[in-house]
Protein backbone atom coordinates (compact mmCIF):
# COMPACT_ATOMS: atom_id res chain seq x y z
CA UNK A 1 0.00 0.00 0.00
CA UNK A 2 1.43 3.66 -0.26
CA UNK A 3 2.38 5.75 2.12
CA UNK A 4 -0.56 7.08 4.44
CA UNK A 5 -2.40 10.42 3.35
CA UNK A 6 -1.68 13.62 5.59
CA UNK A 7 -4.77 14.91 7.35
CA UNK A 8 -5.00 18.19 7.79
CA UNK A 9 -8.29 18.85 9.96
CA UNK A 10 -10.25 22.16 10.09
CA UNK A 11 -12.39 22.99 13.48
CA UNK A 12 -13.94 26.25 12.95
CA UNK A 13 -15.35 27.77 16.38
CA UNK A 14 -17.18 30.39 17.75
CA UNK A 15 -17.01 31.00 21.46
CA UNK A 16 -17.13 27.67 22.15
CA UNK A 17 -13.65 27.52 24.24
CA UNK A 18 -15.28 24.06 26.54
CA UNK A 19 -16.44 22.66 23.59
CA UNK A 20 -12.89 23.02 21.37
CA UNK A 21 -11.42 21.54 24.73
CA UNK A 22 -13.47 18.51 24.38
CA UNK A 23 -12.83 18.15 20.52
CA UNK A 24 -9.47 18.57 20.99
CA UNK A 25 -9.02 16.06 23.55
CA UNK A 26 -10.38 13.15 21.55
CA UNK A 27 -8.32 13.79 18.48
CA UNK A 28 -5.67 13.45 20.83
CA UNK A 29 -6.60 10.48 22.76
CA UNK A 30 -7.04 9.19 18.94
CA UNK A 31 -3.14 9.44 18.71
CA UNK A 32 -2.42 8.36 22.12
CA UNK A 33 -4.92 4.83 21.10
CA UNK A 34 -4.19 4.43 17.23
CA UNK A 35 -1.36 6.37 16.40
CA UNK A 36 -1.00 7.29 12.69
CA UNK A 37 2.04 7.89 10.69
CA UNK A 38 0.74 10.08 8.15
CA UNK A 39 0.91 13.25 9.92
CA UNK A 40 -2.07 15.04 11.72
CA UNK A 41 -2.19 19.17 11.10
CA UNK A 42 -5.14 20.61 13.45
CA UNK A 43 -6.17 24.44 11.85
CA UNK A 44 -8.10 25.85 14.53
CA UNK A 45 -10.50 28.72 12.40
CA UNK A 46 -11.53 31.33 14.67
CA UNK A 47 -14.39 33.15 14.29
CA UNK A 48 -15.30 34.81 17.76
CA UNK A 49 -16.52 38.51 18.53
CA UNK A 50 -15.66 37.83 22.17
CA UNK A 51 -11.67 38.85 23.24
CA UNK A 52 -12.47 36.18 25.95
CA UNK A 53 -12.77 33.66 23.96
CA UNK A 54 -10.37 34.16 21.01
CA UNK A 55 -7.73 34.22 24.38
CA UNK A 56 -9.01 30.79 25.84
CA UNK A 57 -8.87 29.41 21.82
CA UNK A 58 -5.35 30.66 21.53
CA UNK A 59 -4.88 29.24 25.00
CA UNK A 60 -5.98 25.78 23.79
CA UNK A 61 -3.98 25.64 21.22
CA UNK A 62 -0.86 26.12 23.26
CA UNK A 63 -1.56 23.23 25.72
CA UNK A 64 -2.38 20.98 22.76
CA UNK A 65 0.61 22.18 21.12
CA UNK A 66 2.50 21.29 24.16
CA UNK A 67 1.16 17.49 24.47
CA UNK A 68 2.54 17.09 20.95
CA UNK A 69 -0.42 18.05 18.31
CA UNK A 70 0.43 20.02 15.50
CA UNK A 71 -2.54 22.89 15.92
CA UNK A 72 -2.61 26.37 14.40
CA UNK A 73 -4.81 29.19 15.28
CA UNK A 74 -6.48 30.92 12.34
CA UNK A 75 -7.21 34.03 13.65
CA UNK A 76 -9.34 36.87 12.18
CA UNK A 77 -6.38 39.60 11.21
CA UNK A 78 -4.60 36.53 9.08
CA UNK A 79 -8.28 35.34 7.60
CA UNK A 80 -8.82 38.70 6.79
CA UNK A 81 -5.62 38.73 4.84
CA UNK A 82 -5.99 35.74 3.48
CA UNK A 83 -9.51 37.03 1.83
CA UNK A 84 -7.93 40.23 0.34
CA UNK A 85 -5.16 38.22 -1.14
CA UNK A 86 -7.49 36.85 -3.82
CA UNK A 87 -7.33 38.76 -7.36
CA UNK A 88 -10.69 41.59 -6.66
CA UNK A 89 -12.29 40.33 -9.39
CA UNK A 90 -12.53 36.69 -8.37
CA UNK A 91 -13.37 38.05 -4.41
CA UNK A 92 -15.99 39.80 -5.29
CA UNK A 93 -17.51 36.53 -7.48
CA UNK A 94 -16.75 34.76 -4.18
CA UNK A 95 -18.54 36.99 -1.49
CA UNK A 96 -21.02 34.46 -1.13
CA UNK A 97 -19.30 31.97 -0.21
CA UNK A 98 -16.28 33.85 1.92
CA UNK A 99 -18.14 36.65 2.85
CA UNK A 100 -18.20 40.29 2.64
CA UNK A 101 -17.84 41.47 6.09
CA UNK A 102 -15.23 44.23 6.69
CA UNK A 103 -12.36 43.83 8.48
CA UNK A 104 -13.49 45.80 12.25
CA UNK A 105 -16.41 43.22 12.06
CA UNK A 106 -14.67 40.36 10.94
CA UNK A 107 -16.48 37.43 12.67
CA UNK A 108 -19.70 35.36 13.29
CA UNK A 109 -19.00 34.99 9.54
CA UNK A 110 -21.43 31.83 9.73
CA UNK A 111 -20.00 28.05 9.24
CA UNK A 112 -20.46 27.86 5.98
CA UNK A 113 -17.66 31.28 5.40
CA UNK A 114 -15.19 30.30 8.19
CA UNK A 115 -15.01 26.72 7.20
CA UNK A 116 -14.61 27.79 3.11
CA UNK A 117 -11.79 30.44 4.65
CA UNK A 118 -10.23 27.60 6.35
CA UNK A 119 -10.12 25.66 2.67
CA UNK A 120 -7.33 28.35 1.75
CA UNK A 121 -4.97 27.91 5.23
CA UNK A 122 -5.33 23.85 4.57
CA UNK A 123 -4.39 24.57 1.57
CA UNK A 124 -1.09 26.72 2.58
CA UNK A 125 -0.07 24.14 4.78
CA UNK A 126 -0.43 21.39 2.13
CA UNK A 127 3.02 19.79 1.33
CA UNK A 128 1.55 17.60 -1.29
CA UNK A 129 -1.79 17.68 -2.59
CA UNK A 130 -1.49 14.54 -3.97
CA UNK A 131 -0.84 12.64 -0.86
CA UNK A 132 -3.71 14.96 1.73
CA UNK A 133 -6.67 14.10 2.92
CA UNK A 134 -8.66 17.64 4.49
CA UNK A 135 -10.64 16.74 7.16
CA UNK A 136 -13.74 19.14 8.43
CA UNK A 137 -15.18 18.59 12.14
CA UNK A 138 -16.58 21.24 14.03
CA UNK A 139 -16.14 21.97 17.48
CA UNK A 140 -18.89 20.22 19.19
CA UNK A 141 -18.21 17.28 17.68
CA UNK A 142 -15.82 14.43 19.04
CA UNK A 143 -13.98 11.14 18.21
CA UNK A 144 -15.50 8.39 19.42
CA UNK A 145 -12.59 6.29 21.02
CA UNK A 146 -14.05 3.04 19.73
CA UNK A 147 -13.03 4.06 16.07
CA UNK A 148 -9.86 4.40 14.49
CA UNK A 149 -10.42 7.23 12.39
CA UNK A 150 -7.93 7.97 10.29
CA UNK A 151 -6.37 4.67 10.31
CA UNK A 152 -9.68 3.94 8.32
CA UNK A 153 -10.26 6.95 6.41
CA UNK A 154 -6.94 6.56 5.09
CA UNK A 155 -7.34 2.93 3.62
CA UNK A 156 -10.72 3.86 2.23
CA UNK A 157 -8.73 6.65 0.41
CA UNK A 158 -6.22 4.31 -1.14
CA UNK A 159 -8.96 1.59 -2.26
CA UNK A 160 -12.00 3.94 -3.68
CA UNK A 161 -12.28 6.28 -6.48
CA UNK A 162 -14.10 8.87 -4.12
CA UNK A 163 -13.32 12.77 -3.87
CA UNK A 164 -15.17 13.31 -0.60
CA UNK A 165 -16.60 10.87 2.01
CA UNK A 166 -18.96 11.86 4.99
CA UNK A 167 -20.17 10.18 8.11
CA UNK A 168 -23.23 10.35 10.23
CA UNK A 169 -22.83 12.27 13.78
CA UNK A 170 -24.31 10.42 17.29
CA UNK A 171 -25.86 11.95 20.15
CA UNK A 172 -27.35 14.97 19.81
CA UNK A 173 -29.29 15.64 16.66
CA UNK A 174 -28.08 18.00 14.09
CA UNK A 175 -31.36 19.64 13.53
CA UNK A 176 -32.99 22.64 15.03
CA UNK A 177 -35.37 22.50 18.23
CA UNK A 178 -37.94 24.07 15.93
CA UNK A 179 -38.40 20.77 14.25
CA UNK A 180 -38.23 18.63 17.48
CA UNK A 181 -41.08 20.18 19.65
CA UNK A 182 -43.81 17.96 18.55
CA UNK A 183 -42.08 14.88 19.78
CA UNK A 184 -40.01 15.84 22.22
CA UNK A 185 -43.54 17.17 24.02
CA UNK A 186 -44.52 13.60 23.50
CA UNK A 187 -41.81 12.11 25.49
CA UNK A 188 -42.05 14.80 28.10
CA UNK A 189 -45.48 14.34 29.08
CA UNK A 190 -44.92 10.40 28.99
CA UNK A 191 -42.31 10.71 31.44
CA UNK A 192 -44.45 13.20 33.64
CA UNK A 193 -47.41 11.49 33.83
CA UNK A 194 -45.41 7.76 34.58
CA UNK A 195 -43.56 9.32 36.83
CA UNK A 196 -46.79 11.25 38.52
CA UNK A 197 -47.71 7.75 39.46
CA UNK A 198 -44.82 6.71 41.50
CA UNK A 199 -43.73 7.35 44.79
CA UNK A 200 -40.78 10.28 44.79
CA UNK A 201 -39.66 8.95 47.51
CA UNK A 202 -39.53 4.93 46.11
CA UNK A 203 -36.84 3.63 43.79
CA UNK A 204 -36.15 4.85 40.12
CA UNK A 205 -37.88 2.79 37.90
CA UNK A 206 -36.49 4.68 35.02
CA UNK A 207 -33.20 2.27 34.25
CA UNK A 208 -34.62 -0.44 31.78
CA UNK A 209 -33.93 -1.06 28.59
CA UNK A 210 -35.57 0.96 25.78
CA UNK A 211 -35.88 1.03 21.72
CA UNK A 212 -32.56 2.65 19.88
CA UNK A 213 -33.75 5.71 17.93
CA UNK A 214 -33.68 5.30 14.55
CA UNK A 215 -32.14 7.86 11.79
CA UNK A 216 -34.39 10.85 12.41
CA UNK A 217 -36.71 9.77 15.10
CA UNK A 218 -36.08 13.25 16.68
CA UNK A 219 -37.55 15.17 13.29
CA UNK A 220 -41.01 15.86 13.34
CA UNK A 221 -40.69 15.80 9.57
CA UNK A 222 -39.00 12.58 9.03
CA UNK A 223 -41.17 11.68 6.75
CA UNK A 224 -39.73 14.05 4.45
CA UNK A 225 -36.95 12.31 4.47
CA UNK A 226 -38.66 8.77 3.96
CA UNK A 227 -38.60 8.05 7.48
CA UNK A 228 -41.94 6.42 9.30
CA UNK A 229 -42.39 7.14 12.87
CA UNK A 230 -41.02 4.27 14.95
CA UNK A 231 -42.60 4.57 18.23
CA UNK A 232 -45.20 7.14 19.91
CA UNK A 233 -43.09 8.49 22.34
CA UNK A 234 -39.09 7.34 23.71
CA UNK A 235 -38.86 6.68 27.40
CA UNK A 236 -36.20 9.11 29.57
CA UNK A 237 -33.41 6.94 30.66
CA UNK A 238 -32.55 8.34 33.94
CA UNK A 239 -28.54 8.99 33.58
CA UNK A 240 -28.19 9.14 37.40
CA UNK A 241 -25.70 5.99 39.16
CA UNK A 242 -25.89 4.43 42.04
CA UNK A 243 -29.30 4.56 44.92
CA UNK A 244 -31.47 7.41 44.18
CA UNK A 245 -35.25 7.65 44.09
CA UNK A 246 -37.90 9.33 42.03
CA UNK A 247 -37.36 12.59 43.25
CA UNK A 248 -33.78 12.83 42.02
CA UNK A 249 -34.90 11.48 38.60
CA UNK A 250 -37.65 14.33 38.03
CA UNK A 251 -35.06 16.54 39.39
CA UNK A 252 -32.48 15.79 37.00
CA UNK A 253 -35.02 15.70 34.27
CA UNK A 254 -36.34 19.51 34.79
CA UNK A 255 -33.35 20.86 35.39
CA UNK A 256 -32.03 19.57 31.95
CA UNK A 257 -35.26 20.88 30.07
CA UNK A 258 -33.76 24.34 28.78
CA UNK A 259 -30.94 22.42 27.03
CA UNK A 260 -33.75 21.60 24.20
CA UNK A 261 -33.50 24.80 23.06
CA UNK A 262 -29.70 24.47 22.64
CA UNK A 263 -30.03 21.70 20.69
CA UNK A 264 -29.83 18.85 23.30
CA UNK A 265 -32.79 15.92 23.09
CA UNK A 266 -32.96 13.97 26.28
CA UNK A 267 -34.47 11.30 24.88
CA UNK A 268 -34.01 10.76 21.41
CA UNK A 269 -30.20 10.62 20.98
CA UNK A 270 -28.74 8.40 18.60
CA UNK A 271 -26.16 5.86 18.96
CA UNK A 272 -23.04 4.38 17.55
CA UNK A 273 -24.07 1.28 15.53
CA UNK A 274 -21.06 -1.23 15.18
CA UNK A 275 -22.94 -3.86 13.51
CA UNK A 276 -21.66 -2.27 9.54
CA UNK A 277 -18.10 -2.38 8.92
CA UNK A 278 -16.65 1.19 8.65
CA UNK A 279 -14.73 0.44 5.76
CA UNK A 280 -18.13 -0.44 3.97
CA UNK A 281 -19.30 2.49 1.76
CA UNK A 282 -22.71 3.71 0.63
CA UNK A 283 -23.78 6.26 -1.40
CA UNK A 284 -24.30 9.44 0.01
CA UNK A 285 -26.79 12.58 -0.38
CA UNK A 286 -26.19 14.87 2.19
CA UNK A 287 -22.83 16.30 3.78
CA UNK A 288 -22.56 16.43 7.45
CA UNK A 289 -20.73 19.63 8.12
CA UNK A 290 -18.85 18.73 11.08
CA UNK A 291 -18.02 15.17 9.36
CA UNK A 292 -16.46 15.16 6.41
CA UNK A 293 -13.48 14.27 4.27
CA UNK A 294 -12.01 15.48 0.92
CA UNK A 295 -8.97 15.03 -1.34
CA UNK A 296 -7.19 17.94 -3.17
CA UNK A 297 -10.13 17.02 -5.99
CA UNK A 298 -13.16 17.26 -3.37
CA UNK A 299 -12.04 20.89 -2.09
CA UNK A 300 -13.98 22.06 -5.27
CA UNK A 301 -17.12 20.67 -3.60
CA UNK A 302 -17.85 23.23 -0.90
CA UNK A 303 -20.78 23.95 0.94
CA UNK A 304 -22.23 26.91 -1.01
CA UNK A 305 -25.23 29.90 0.14
CA UNK A 306 -23.39 30.46 3.24
CA UNK A 307 -24.53 34.22 3.01
CA UNK A 308 -28.31 33.06 3.11
CA UNK A 309 -27.36 31.91 6.62
CA UNK A 310 -29.87 28.89 6.16
CA UNK A 311 -30.03 25.68 8.17
CA UNK A 312 -29.30 22.19 5.94
CA UNK A 313 -26.99 23.45 4.50
CA UNK A 314 -25.38 20.04 4.09
CA UNK A 315 -28.21 18.32 3.20
CA UNK A 316 -28.99 20.86 0.42
CA UNK A 317 -25.42 20.90 -0.61
CA UNK A 318 -25.06 17.02 -0.83
CA UNK A 319 -28.02 16.73 -2.95
CA UNK A 320 -26.28 19.13 -5.70
CA UNK A 321 -22.55 17.23 -5.09
CA UNK A 322 -24.47 13.74 -5.55
CA UNK A 323 -25.76 14.81 -8.73
CA UNK A 324 -22.33 15.85 -10.24
CA UNK A 325 -20.46 13.21 -9.27
CA UNK A 326 -22.28 10.48 -8.04
CA UNK A 327 -20.74 7.76 -6.65
CA UNK A 328 -17.60 9.46 -5.62
CA UNK A 329 -19.57 10.84 -2.92
CA UNK A 330 -19.28 8.29 -0.28
CA UNK A 331 -20.80 7.15 3.18
CA UNK A 332 -19.13 5.54 5.87
CA UNK A 333 -20.07 4.12 9.35
CA UNK A 334 -17.75 6.36 10.83
CA UNK A 335 -20.33 8.66 12.98
CA UNK A 336 -18.70 11.70 15.55
CA UNK A 337 -20.36 12.12 18.57
CA UNK A 338 -22.36 15.34 18.77
CA UNK A 339 -22.48 17.26 22.18
CA UNK A 340 -24.69 20.62 22.19
CA UNK A 341 -24.04 21.15 25.38
CA UNK A 342 -21.34 20.66 27.69
CA UNK A 343 -21.09 20.72 31.84
CA UNK A 344 -18.99 23.71 31.32
CA UNK A 345 -21.21 25.74 29.42
CA UNK A 346 -23.77 25.33 26.17
CA UNK A 347 -21.45 27.60 24.06
CA UNK A 348 -22.70 29.97 21.39
CA UNK A 349 -25.25 29.02 19.17
CA UNK A 350 -26.46 31.14 16.26
CA UNK A 351 -30.13 31.83 16.33
CA UNK A 352 -30.68 31.23 19.79
CA UNK A 353 -30.24 33.97 22.29
CA UNK A 354 -30.79 33.81 26.20
CA UNK A 355 -31.86 36.71 28.16
CA UNK A 356 -31.54 37.70 31.94
CA UNK A 357 -34.90 36.25 33.28
CA UNK A 358 -34.13 32.36 31.69
CA UNK A 359 -36.12 33.28 28.19
CA UNK A 360 -34.62 31.95 25.61
CA UNK A 361 -35.37 33.05 21.81
CA UNK A 362 -34.76 30.48 18.86
CA UNK A 363 -36.88 33.10 16.45
CA UNK A 364 -34.05 33.26 14.73
CA UNK A 365 -32.75 29.45 14.47
CA UNK A 366 -36.39 28.91 14.03
CA UNK A 367 -36.98 31.08 10.50
CA UNK A 368 -33.52 29.44 8.81
CA UNK A 369 -34.67 26.13 9.41
CA UNK A 370 -38.16 26.84 7.90
CA UNK A 371 -36.08 28.14 4.54
CA UNK A 372 -33.56 25.46 4.76
CA UNK A 373 -35.94 22.98 4.67
CA UNK A 374 -37.75 25.09 1.77
CA UNK A 375 -34.23 25.42 0.05
CA UNK A 376 -33.42 21.77 0.48
CA UNK A 377 -36.96 19.83 -0.84
CA UNK A 378 -37.00 22.65 -3.82
CA UNK A 379 -33.65 21.20 -4.68
CA UNK A 380 -34.44 17.46 -4.24
CA UNK A 381 -37.87 18.39 -6.56
CA UNK A 382 -36.01 19.32 -9.02
CA UNK A 383 -33.20 17.26 -9.27
CA UNK A 384 -36.16 14.51 -10.15
CA UNK A 385 -36.97 15.41 -13.38
CA UNK A 386 -33.80 17.84 -14.42
CA UNK A 387 -30.01 18.62 -14.00
CA UNK A 388 -27.65 20.88 -12.70
CA UNK A 389 -26.92 22.33 -15.88
CA UNK A 390 -30.77 23.31 -16.33
CA UNK A 391 -31.02 25.43 -12.67
CA UNK A 392 -30.54 28.35 -15.21
CA UNK A 393 -33.97 28.58 -15.70
CA UNK A 394 -34.93 30.82 -13.28
CA UNK A 395 -38.97 30.37 -14.11
CA UNK A 396 -38.84 27.05 -13.80
CA UNK A 397 -36.71 26.70 -9.92
CA UNK A 398 -39.49 29.64 -8.93
CA UNK A 399 -42.57 27.27 -9.84
CA UNK A 400 -41.01 24.13 -8.05
CA UNK A 401 -40.28 25.99 -5.11
CA UNK A 402 -43.74 27.64 -5.15
CA UNK A 403 -45.34 23.99 -5.23
CA UNK A 404 -42.88 22.66 -1.99
CA UNK A 405 -43.86 26.09 -0.41
CA UNK A 406 -47.43 25.12 0.05
CA UNK A 407 -46.69 21.97 0.91
CA UNK A 408 -44.17 22.72 3.54
CA UNK A 409 -46.54 25.45 5.00
CA UNK A 410 -48.83 22.60 5.27
CA UNK A 411 -47.05 20.52 7.08
CA UNK A 412 -45.14 23.31 9.38
CA UNK A 413 -48.72 24.48 10.30
CA UNK A 414 -50.07 21.29 11.76
CA UNK A 415 -46.93 20.78 13.79
CA UNK A 416 -47.55 24.27 14.72
CA UNK A 417 -50.98 22.98 15.67
CA UNK A 418 -49.33 19.77 17.54
CA UNK A 419 -47.04 21.69 19.62
CA UNK A 420 -49.29 24.50 20.84
CA UNK A 421 -52.43 21.77 22.23
CA UNK A 422 -49.47 19.65 23.51
CA UNK A 423 -47.85 22.65 25.58
CA UNK A 424 -50.97 23.66 26.89
CA UNK A 425 -52.58 20.49 27.81
CA UNK A 426 -49.38 19.65 29.83
CA UNK A 427 -48.61 23.03 31.34
CA UNK A 428 -52.45 22.67 32.57
CA UNK A 429 -51.94 18.88 34.47
CA UNK A 430 -48.47 19.75 35.63
CA UNK A 431 -50.27 22.39 38.07
CA UNK A 432 -52.74 20.01 39.65
CA UNK A 433 -52.21 19.42 42.91
CA UNK A 434 -52.43 15.93 43.30
CA UNK A 435 -49.00 15.73 41.42
CA UNK A 436 -47.19 16.56 44.57
CA UNK A 437 -45.11 18.51 42.71
CA UNK A 438 -46.43 22.09 44.23
CA UNK A 439 -42.92 24.74 45.08
CA UNK A 440 -40.98 22.33 44.06
CA UNK A 441 -37.72 23.30 41.85
CA UNK A 442 -38.65 20.70 39.24
CA UNK A 443 -42.57 22.21 38.67
CA UNK A 444 -40.86 25.56 38.14
CA UNK A 445 -38.50 24.18 35.65
CA UNK A 446 -40.96 22.35 33.61
CA UNK A 447 -43.07 25.52 33.88
CA UNK A 448 -40.37 27.42 32.61
CA UNK A 449 -39.31 25.19 29.73
CA UNK A 450 -43.03 25.29 28.77
CA UNK A 451 -43.08 29.03 29.01
CA UNK A 452 -40.68 29.14 26.29
CA UNK A 453 -42.37 26.66 23.94
CA UNK A 454 -44.76 28.82 24.14
CA UNK A 455 -42.54 31.52 23.07
CA UNK A 456 -41.00 30.13 20.46
CA UNK A 457 -43.87 28.65 18.87
CA UNK A 458 -47.10 30.39 19.63
CA UNK A 459 -49.12 32.33 16.79
CA UNK A 460 -47.05 35.62 18.52
CA UNK A 461 -43.52 34.19 18.00
CA UNK A 462 -41.56 36.37 15.88
CA UNK A 463 -40.59 33.22 13.80
CA UNK A 464 -44.17 32.44 13.03
CA UNK A 465 -45.37 35.82 11.95
CA UNK A 466 -41.92 35.40 9.74
CA UNK A 467 -43.22 31.73 8.47
CA UNK A 468 -46.28 32.67 7.98
CA UNK A 469 -46.18 36.35 6.17
CA UNK A 470 -46.64 35.82 2.75
CA UNK A 471 -43.97 38.91 1.85
CA UNK A 472 -41.22 37.56 3.53
CA UNK A 473 -41.47 34.05 2.11
CA UNK A 474 -41.34 36.22 -0.96
CA UNK A 475 -38.20 38.03 -0.09
CA UNK A 476 -36.63 34.68 0.84
CA UNK A 477 -37.83 32.85 -2.05
CA UNK A 478 -35.83 35.98 -4.34
CA UNK A 479 -33.05 34.97 -2.34
CA UNK A 480 -32.85 31.59 -2.87
CA UNK A 481 -33.79 31.28 -6.64
CA UNK A 482 -30.86 33.74 -7.15
CA UNK A 483 -28.48 31.66 -5.31
CA UNK A 484 -29.17 28.65 -7.14
CA UNK A 485 -28.68 31.03 -10.36
CA UNK A 486 -25.09 31.64 -9.17
CA UNK A 487 -24.52 28.15 -8.04
CA UNK A 488 -22.83 26.94 -11.00
CA UNK A 489 -20.46 30.97 -11.94
CA UNK A 490 -19.66 30.53 -8.07
CA UNK A 491 -18.09 27.66 -8.30
CA UNK A 492 -16.55 27.85 -11.59
CA UNK A 493 -14.84 31.04 -9.55
CA UNK A 494 -13.92 28.60 -6.69
CA UNK A 495 -12.84 26.16 -8.81
CA UNK A 496 -9.85 28.17 -10.41
CA UNK A 497 -8.18 29.09 -6.79
CA UNK A 498 -7.30 25.38 -6.88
Amino acid sequence: MPAHYQFILSIPVADRPAHLRNCLESIHQQIIRYGYDGGITIVVAEDSREPQYIAAHQALVAEYGAKGLDVIHFDLPEQYQVLQSIPAAQRQSLGNLLTTQPAERFYRKGQAANRNLSYLKMLAVTQNKDRTLYYLVDSDQLFLPELDYFHHINQIFQTNDIAMLTGKLVGDPPVSPSVMAANFLDDVSAFLHEIADYDLNGACQFHRDTPVPHDAAYHDLAKLFGFEQQTSHFDYPCPLSGAHDHRACLETFAARLQAFFFGEHLTRKTVYQPGVDPMALAPARTIYPGNYIVNFDGLKYIIPFGHLRLRMSGPTAGRLIQAEIGERFAAANLPMLHKRTTDADDGFRPGVEQQHDAAIDISDEFERQFFGDLMLFSVVAWLKQHDLAQLADAAAVQQVMESMEVELLALYEAKHAAVNAQAQALEQWVQQPQHGWQGSPALAQVLQFLGNIRRNFSDQSLAWQQIQSAEHRAKRKQQMVAALMGYRAEREVWDQLF
